[in-house]
């Protein structure tokens, strides 16, 4: 079986790459397990001084994959593994970079959220859609909130509204929008192959101190609230009308 994750490396730069474009590089658990394996392969590399994340196709990551969510193992199995993932990004003692040339949606941006810099291109879009399926951004709430103002995640979290790179950069949740994401990624990769192994992970370990803290505070009510909230008569609605390609009955016309 062909893996859904490529690992390289090249100048010390670990690349990771989310190659699922049949599911929008949904978050299976499949593609989950294979990009934790290689986060780890790049934290035990002394090689490695920083982790480039990025995609194939024009979709970064298109959240939880719904029809597994409904399947084997539950929401219950799906909440976990995202909450394990999003943790393993922070603490790795490494910087992680998101490089996004496509739409980034639900749990995407909480991978984007956990990475210590995210870079765009003004093709990127993202859309917190949680809401319009009868969830909530629970669990990738504990990543966004920290970075984006107030105002834009009550409008965004609530409305499900896309927004582009522009408004992503402005609000916080991303470093930077850029019409040469290469260039801009190779600049940032470049710095971080000048500095020290050893500061850079102590310096990550500063900048990710109160993140933690609130992301172990909160983990375990984020995870039961998105589990409840997959398991729910009007999520299921939600989710087979999206599967379906229709409004959902509760919606309001």
């Amino acid at each position: 079986m062909n893996e859904v994750v490529h690992y390289d490396v090249e100048r010390a730069i670990a690349t990771v790459t989310l190659d699922s474009p049949a599911n929008r590089n949904a978050l299976s658990s499949r593609l989950v397990a294979e990009l934790t394996g290689h986060l780890d392969r790049a934290a035990a590399d002394d090689a490695v001084r920083a982790v480039i994340l990025t995609h194939t196709g024009t979709v970064f990551c298109a959240g939880a994959d719904l029809k597994e969510q409904s399947g084997e193992g539950g929401p219950e199995s799906g909440t976990k593994r995202m909450l394990a993932l999003l943790r393993s990004i922070i603490e790795l003692p490494k910087p992680v970079v998101a490089r996004l040339d496509g739409a980034v949606r639900a749990g995407g941006i909480g991978i984007v959220g956990a990475c210590d810099m995210a870079l765009a291109s003004s093709a990127t879009s993202f859309a917190f859609t949680e809401v319009r399926l009868g969830l909530a951004p629970a669990i990738i709430s504990l990543t966004t909130m920290g970075r984006m103002t107030e105002r834009a995640i009550s409008r965004y979290y609530l409305t499900g509204e896309k927004f582009d790179a522009r408004v992503a950069a402005e609000c916080g949740l991303i470093s930077a929008a850029t019409d040469d994401l290469d260039a801009a990624v190779t600049e940032i990769a470049d710095a971080l192959r000048a500095c020290s192994p050893q500061g850079l992970a102590e310096t990550k370990s500063v900048t990710t101190h109160d993140v933690l803290l609130t992301f172990d505070d909160r983990a375990e009510d984020m995870q039961s609230l998105s589990a409840r909230l997959f398991g729910s008569d009007e999520a299921r609605e939600g989710i087979i009308s999206f599967i379906e390609k229709r409004l959902p009955r509760w919606a309001a016309e």
